[in-house]
């Protein structure tokens, strides 16, 4: 099985991160291809930074043929659905991935995201998704993206405190990290606040393994048909 995992912004280090926390999860006789675009934005931080991202996606996605699944490693979502257009095999974004795992693990989470920017795009895609009465809030940490791609950053600190509002204040039983740069911190925010921490991109991957499993495709009928 091959999964093509997309990072729509240019930063190298965070598509690094991306494809070692997919290979972390990912069946052994899967093989994970973790690319990003040549060129586009450094990182992608409210709906501007989506549209210039959007032509380096499908660039990667017809230069990488002979995928079983795609996975689009931003938590915006950028993309999913043009993407869905251009294939038949399953493409999942991690927002809705780790959304959907988080509503199966809790009765309420809340997602906490880099900047306020940010906000409307995920608010906007809960509602899409029908889960916007299973999230408590969306919180902004006021981390920038490439922060977190900065080892000498105090970002983990910063979001830590953002979790521990999240369970305090929205009374929160999952949180939902919004950002595949935050990939690296699921498992120690779970194991420090006591409840689960999902990451999108491990939620993605998972959930593309499955499908592929169980050999169902995307449907070509309607707003997913073949680009004319």
């Amino acid at each position: 099985m091959k999964i093509l995992i997309i990072n729509p912004n240019t930063t190298a280090s965070m598509t690094a991160k991306i494809g070692a926390a997919a290979k972390s999860v990912a069946l052994a006789d899967t093989k994970i291809i973790a690319v990003n675009p040549e060129n586009g934005p450094a990182s992608i931080q409210g709906y501007y930074d989506e549209a210039l991202a959007l032509n380096g996606i499908i660039e990667q996605v017809k230069l990488h043929q002979g995928f079983d699944a795609v996975v689009l490693a931003c938590f915006d979502d950028t993309g999913l659905d043009a993407v869905r257009c251009l294939t038949d095999k399953p493409v999942l974004g991690i927002g809705e991935a780790a959304y959907h795992v988080a509503s199966m693990l809790s009765n309420k989470f809340s997602v906490v995201t880099t900047l306020a920017r940010s906000v409307p795009a995920l608010e906007h895609n809960l509602v899409r998704y029908g889960l916007d009465a299973r999230c408590a809030k969306v919180r902004s940490s006021e981390v920038a993206v490439l922060d977190l791609e900065d080892p000498k950053s105090n970002a983990r600190a910063i979001i830590s405190a953002e979790v521990a509002k999240a369970i305090e204040e929205d009374c929160a039983e999952a949180i939902v990290l919004g950002c595949a740069g935050m990939a690296d911190l699921a498992k120690s925010l779970s194991t420090e606040h006591g409840l689960p921490v999902i990451d999108g991109v491990v939620c993605a991957v998972g959930l593309c393994e499955t499908m592929v499993r169980l050999e169902v495709k995307t449907s070509r009928l309607g707003g997913y048909a073949p680009p004319l």
